[in-house]
């Protein structure tokens, strides 16, 4: 028999990922997502799939290159979905039978999402449209600010009637990560009558004004329309000051807006009961602002109290943990039972994320499934049993039947299998320290494939992103490597991550740098004294986002580490209010202030500030593209370790955005994680 070998980083080219499990209310199939990396490795193909509840006859179904976001019609007999057309999303329908798919609609700014009205008669689409307070001077320069990417565009004409033109902006939040610059779009909610549309009609506008819609849901009669905003008018605040929306509910024609909740939450993720008389939702009621965990509420449809159905759950409702496998799905929301008398919810805890069933009399809850793993999307078959899309530490993703009752599941499918035949995986072992301070931590840590028993290796630190996050019992490919690689990893979620409580993940806001540094310190010193394997004088630390920002904290605050590696980092809080996407209102959250009244508070917390301490050799990859974190963050921290004569190298990544190291172009991605294991590998003694 060939032996195993280890993980390595063009195994990502193999990977398939599996997500949007929808079952057919006439025959009870199920109908997915398959997402693979293209043959030119430059991006990703998904075509959806059909196979039945026992995982027979799991066969293709679409064939074009960006099939995505399935729906079954109410009766079963079609199934709608997003394929790109001309770039852009539009809704195809196929007949449940199977033939050719056709194409459904044509918006000219595409259909982000949609949803099948109960009579099947209709489709609810959610799409950007230019809102009509823009004013004249806006109109003349919509084309070039209307660019994602922020390229300019020039005319091939040298005579001066076009080229270059300025783009103009009024609004405070005027560019995002996922987005880009704002385009002057804002996005409505559109009826489309299928019988009517396919002789041409276009299709009615339900919403309008100077605002976005967020999530939306039918009521169970087609009636009306429940869907949250952000609504202000001219005399109120800057809607871009305000982080928090209310849930709304118009018509099916577009008429009749009214408001039902004045509570200044955060409201996503809604549910009609089947009777149609209550709304489920999950809302953070901002206490603890951005560290404020989600709960499950419930709401009469005509609008009254609001009662909270998680109070006894100290743990956020949804889905909370970190994965280089995911990015951009849409986790499931909140899910009622036949009858109504409960609401199927994730909830993240422990570095798990599970199914819990709540009681809609608010009378109390139960976990219903177990076992170390990440379930990311489910689905309801009305037999008792749940259709779960779920993760585990050695597979990124599969399809599963539980069974609610019994609590047994069965395997549908092993999309990776032949992959993973071939490969070793090093199994993950959790561990629990008490911090110094009297807190209990949860961490993991991992052997190198291939580990002689008595011997000592190197190790590897890893920091997870948020920082209101969790690592959780996922595959992680980054770890993988560096496991093949002959490393050992430890990773952990000190305090300010998800699935603690409220009082754990509120503890880093004020203190980055604090008691969050002292955990990881601390959880590295528990590894090491705990697991004889750990050479603790060949140590690397490596992290995004937030845990870049930690990464470059650490190098600044000890010398223990032989190398590092800041991924997609924050270096300096002063100019990160000014230049993020989130950083006018994340640096007065999480520091706790902002460049004109609490400098010297910003620039303590920056890693910066301690750059003349750094001894440790420091690879630092950032995105060029990034608005989250953009790349001046990079750019200041690699030129002041240069100037101080430090050992340090600068890796831009071209047209990549924040989600690089879980979405981005793969062939990117490669790169990146052998620029990881290459920084480690020349700087850390084997």
């Amino acid at each position: 028999m060939q032996s195993k070998r280890g993980m390595l980083s063009e195994d990502l080219y193999r990977l398939t990922w599996l997500s949007d499990p929808v079952i057919s209310s006439s025959n009870g199939r199920i109908a997915y997502v398959s997402k693979s990396v293209n043959e030119e490795k430059s991006g990703y193909r998904s075509h959806i799939r059909l196979m039945e509840q026992d995982g027979s006859g799991d066969i293709p179904f679409t064939a074009g290159e960006k099939d995505h976001s399935p729906a079954w019609s109410p009766d079963g007999t079609q199934l709608a979905f997003l394929r790109q057309y001309e770039d852009k999303p539009q809704i195809w329908i196929i007949a449940a039978l199977g033939g050719e798919a056709q194409r459904l609609t044509d918006f000219a700014q595409g259909v982000s999402s949609f949803a099948w009205s109960p009579d099947g008669q209709r489709i609810l689409i959610r799409s950007s449209v230019e809102h009509t307070e823009e004013t004249a001077l806006s109109k003349a320069v919509r084309a070039d600010n209307s660019s994602a990417s922020g390229k300019e565009e020039q005319s091939a004409d040298d005579d001066g009637k076009a080229g270059l033109q300025a783009a103009i902006f009024n609004r405070l939040n005027y560019k995002s990560d996922a987005g880009g610059l704002w385009n002057n779009k804002r996005s409505h909610l559109f009826m489309y009558n299928i019988e009517i549309g396919s002789n041409g009609t276009n299709p009615l506008q339900l919403t309008s004004g100077h605002f976005d819609v967020g999530e939306y849901v039918w009521s169970p009669d087609g009636k009306e329309i429940a869907f949250t905003a952000n609504i202000r008018d001219e005399h109120d605040v800057d809607p871009d000051l305000v982080l928090t929306n209310d849930l709304y509910v118009i018509d099916a024609t577009g008429h009749n807006r009214r408001k039902l909740t004045t509570c200044e939450w955060g409201i996503y993720d809604l549910a009609y009961s089947p009777d149609g008389s209550s709304i489920a939702f999950f809302a953070s009621d901002r206490s603890y602002y951005n560290a404020t965990i989600a709960r499950l509420y419930l709401m009469p449809a005509a609008g009254g109290s609001i009662s909270c159905l998680s109070r006894d759950l100290d743990r956020p409702l949804g889905h909370g943990a970190i994965s280089d496998m995911r990015s951009s799905i849409a986790t499931t929301g909140p899910i009622f039972s036949a009858d109504g008398s409960i609401i199927y919810s994730l909830f993240t805890s422990e570095g798990n994320v599970h199914i819990a069933r709540f009681a809609a009399d608010a009378s109390g809850y139960e976990v219903i499934t177990s076992g170390d793993r990440e379930i990311y999307q489910f689905a309801d078959a009305r037999n008792g049993k749940l259709i779960v899309a779920s993760a585990d530490l050695t597979h990124p993703g599969d399809l599963f039947v539980w069974d609610v009752e019994a609590r047994m599941e069965t395997r549908l499918t092993n999309c990776n299998e032949a992959l993973f035949t071939e490969v070793e995986l090093s199994l993950p072992e959790s561990f629990w320290f008490k911090a110094s301070d009297g807190w209990d931590v949860q961490g993991w840590v991992l052997k190198p494939i291939g580990y002689s028993a008595g011997t000592k290796v190197p190790t590897v630190l890893e920091i997870h992103g948020g920082p209101h996050a969790m690592y959780a019992n996922t595959f992680m490919h980054e770890f993988q490597l560096l496991a093949a690689n002959g490393y050992a990893v430890v990773y952990t979620n000190p305090r300010g991550g998800h699935g603690y409580g409220q009082t754990f993940v509120n503890a880093c806001r004020g203190d980055y740098g604090g008691k969050d540094y002292s955990d990881l310190m601390e959880a590295l010193d528990y590894a090491i004294s705990t697991y004889d394997f750990i050479d603790a004088s060949r140590l690397g630390v490596t992290g995004g986002s937030y845990g870049g920002f930690m990464t470059n904290w650490v190098v600044g605050h000890t010398n223990r580490f032989q190398a590092a590696v800041t991924q997609r980092s924050i270096s300096n809080w002063i100019s990160f209010y000014g230049v993020s996407d989130i950083g006018y209102f994340f640096t007065e959250d999480q520091i706790g202030g902002n460049p004109w009244n609490d400098l010297e508070k910003l620039w303590k917390h920056s890693p910066l500030a301690y750059v003349e301490q750094v001894q440790t050799p420091l690879l630092i990859l950032h995105g060029e593209n990034d608005l989250r974190c953009p790349i001046e963050q990079a750019e200041q921290l690699f030129i002041a370790l240069k100037r101080l004569g430090k050992q340090t190298q600068f890796i831009r990544f071209p047209a990549s955005n924040h989600e690089l190291s879980r979405g981005g172009n793969p062939g990117l991605r490669v790169q990146r994680l052998d620029h990881i294991v290459r920084w480690f590998n020349e700087h850390i003694e084997k």
